[in-house]
């Protein structure tokens, strides 16, 4: 089977790759065992060494790897060179900080002395997507390889020379050979891969139906998982907020990285009080943006990652808009090359459509209106996911009504829903389980080990 890098902005394939063959892939596991063996041995301010310097490479050739991630998954230039610094940036703060989080921790029982310890588990296979294929792939190599562990790192097949990438930065950084590893296969090996008793654990961030597919695998074989699933975030903006800040900061909620974000605002709750207000200036600020080449600092978004995302996208617009909502933008295929979508506005939407069900991922944004915050919680929470939630107020009973009552992983009052390596990430219902990040993500895949001593 070839894997093919292929420029969605114009359609032309870049560079082929062909699939490991089975006795490649084992030998890849074998690798990966023995390298487990040694590696889990090494002093971990030696670990911290290698991912500071894997930082630095990161930081040295931040334009190099921005502009691979944009030839072959479309995103602006400037955000995926943003990209590759954010991944610096996690590199560093499990370089500074695991040491403390897997410290031995005393506690006091009726043993002479007894204490919970953290100890790595072996090989953990990331099965990572391609909307973000560098910072998807280091906030799980970070903590992981920082813990001891080894990585083995199926990618998305149409960004292999990103895959590539990240092994030649943990190599060239001094990581020992085998200690991570990517392969080069089809989604179908998976099965196989969780099947092999070599891999201890996995974790996967992509479609809910990937999450499913591989947590069925993974609970035959009774392998831990965490799972980073899809989103519909709801973005609430009430009758206090500061609407300037909220308008502007909903734009690039919803169309940062093309709107292909699992934690991009996708549904717009306005309190009646302000929804008029809100929709004039949204729709102008949208109408602003430019649709273009990516490696272009003038565009504003970029194309689609694949023609068949595109093609999701755009049927799920026409379905919607058949159920009864108004286009107020955008909703056309535009001519020419390219996996191109332009920004797009719904409003209207009647209860019981597909926006209560489906994703959408690409650049399109859903309106609703509401009279009460009770109103707004009960259509943020209508969705069968819980990723991130953004609530704009100033009211302080609204804030904390919203922090208690909001069912999702994280809940942003005043400020866009994003990902930073201080804070645990991860989400609830359809969205997943388990957490990425902050001393959390590193205690994933461990081994939390009780130990007592008797005199």
């Amino acid at each position: 089977m070839g894997i093919a890098s292929i420029n969605p902005a114009t359609g032309d394939t870049i560079k082929t790759f062909t699939a490991l063959s089975d006795a490649e892939l084992e030998a890849k596991l074998e690798r990966a065992d023995r390298a487990f063996g040694q590696y889990r041995h090494t002093m971990i301010v030696q670990r911290s060494r290698w991912l500071q310097n894997a930082a630095d490479i990161l930081e040295q050739k931040a334009q190099t790897f921005g502009e691979i991630i944009t030839l072959e998954m479309g995103k602006p230039i400037a955000q995926a060179v943003a990209e590759v610094n954010k991944c610096a940036l996690v590199c560093r703060y499990y370089a500074d900080n695991a040491a403390e989080f897997l410290a031995d921790r005393p506690v006091a029982t009726d043993a002479s002395f007894s204490y919970t310890a953290y100890h790595p588990l072996g090989a953990i296979l990331a099965v990572m997507p391609w909307n973000f294929p560098l910072w998807q792939v280091f906030r799980f190599a970070a903590p992981a390889l920082m813990a001891g562990n080894v990585g083995l790192l199926k990618h998305a097949s149409n960004v292999p020379q990103c895959a590539l990438a990240v092994e030649s930065i943990l190599s060239e950084a001094g990581f020992p050979s085998g200690t991570f590893q990517t392969l080069l296969v089809g989604a179908d090996r998976v099965p196989q891969l969780l099947a092999d008793d070599r891999i201890q654990a996995a974790t996967l961030t992509g479609s809910e139906g990937a999450g499913i597919s591989l947590a069925q695998e993974a609970g035959k074989n009774l392998k831990k998982t965490v799972l980073e699933l899809g989103g519909s975030d709801p973005f609430i903006v009430m009758g206090s907020a500061n609407l300037e800040a909220a308008v502007s900061t909903a734009v690039t909620a919803r169309m940062l990285n093309s709107g292909q974000s699992c934690i991009a605002a996708k549904r717009f709750i306005l309190h009646n009080s302000i929804a008029e207000e809100f929709e004039r200036r949204f729709l102008a600020k949208l109408k602003a943006l430019t649709v273009g080449d990516p490696l272009s600092p003038e565009s504003d978004l970029g194309p689609l990652a694949t023609s068949s995302i595109r093609d999701e996208l755009h049927q799920q617009v026409q379905r919607l808009l058949k159920q009864g909502a108004q286009l107020r933008l955008g909703g056309e295929l535009p001519a020419g090359p390219g996996n191109f979508y332009p920004p797009t506005l719904i409003s209207d939407i009647p209860s019981g459509s597909l926006a209560d069900e489906e994703e959408f991922f690409g650049p399109v944004a859903l309106l609703f209106r509401v009279s009460t915050i009770d109103e707004a919680i009960a259509l943020a929470n209508r969705v069968p996911y819980g990723l991130g939630a953004s609530a704009w107020t100033t009211v302080a009973p609204e804030q904390q009504q919203f922090i208690s009552e909001l069912e999702a992983g994280a809940v942003f009052i005043n400020s866009m829903v994003k990902s930073d390596p201080r804070l645990p990430f991860g989400g609830i219902k359809k969205s997943g389980y388990g957490r990425e990040l902050a001393v959390e993500g590193i205690q994933e895949f461990v081994n939390i080990k009780t130990v007592v001593i008797d005199s």
